[in-house]
């Protein structure tokens, strides 16, 4: 008997100070314990960006490209919708000479500008271009006035519509964790070679 109540003694000790032990690291431990984790936390995408790009693109040429941060697009844009506008212009400038000129010479008149020197100012006695190239000028210069005016209007749709598809690609995942790509696996049982299509998913 006092063999027995010996040994539940030191048992009952021991456990104590196990109890003890345990509540003692416990108290050692902080109030809030960070967990270290692989999850990357990405940013939500934005379904509406795409319009947005493209509202800004059409509102002020190049805002879109601002707006999806491609910013080297810029003078691109405005180089490009520049030199539309240019010709335009300049074409137009042409067509206006030339009409012009037909108009006074249809009236009888003999005073347009092609009636003189340019370098002197002089009047000449016959025209530096006759009444048929001033009517063949018109049309020359109004229709090359026309193909500027269409271009000028496809490069401003254009640069809406790279706004748009920038915006699309900027929020396309290109994550590892899901990738679609070819192997080759060589089996050295039989000695010969595999040649497929992985999907692989990482979580």
């Amino acid at each position: 008997m006092p063999n027995k109540f010996l040994i539940t003694s030191i048992f009952a000790f021991l456990f104590c100070f196990s109890t003890i032990a345990q509540e003692k690291e416990r108290k050692k431990l902080p109030k809030e314990v960070v967990i270290d984790s692989i999850i990357e936390i990405r940013e939500p995408i934005n379904p509406l960006s795409p319009a947005k790009a493209a509202f800004y693109s059409a509102i002020l040429p190049g805002l879109g490209q601002a707006y999806n941060k491609k910013y080297w697009k810029i003078p691109i844009v405005y180089g490009a919708i520049g030199t539309g506008i240019y010709f335009y212009v300049k074409n137009n400038k042409e067509y206006n000479r030339y009409r012009d000129a037909y108009k006074r010479r249809l009236a009888g008149y003999t005073d347009d500008e092609f009636y003189f020197n340019p370098t002197t100012g002089e009047q000449l006695l016959a025209p530096r271009v006759t009444t048929e190239s001033l009517e063949r000028g018109q049309k020359f210069y109004r229709k090359n006035k026309d193909i500027s005016l269409l271009v000028t209007f496809g490069l401003y749709a254009l640069n809406i519509i790279d706004a748009n598809v920038d915006a699309h690609l900027l929020q396309y995942n290109v994550d590892e964790n899901l990738s679609l790509a070819p192997h080759y696996k060589f089996n050295e049982l039989d000695a010969t070679s595999n040649l497929g299509l992985t999907l692989n998913f990482k979580f």
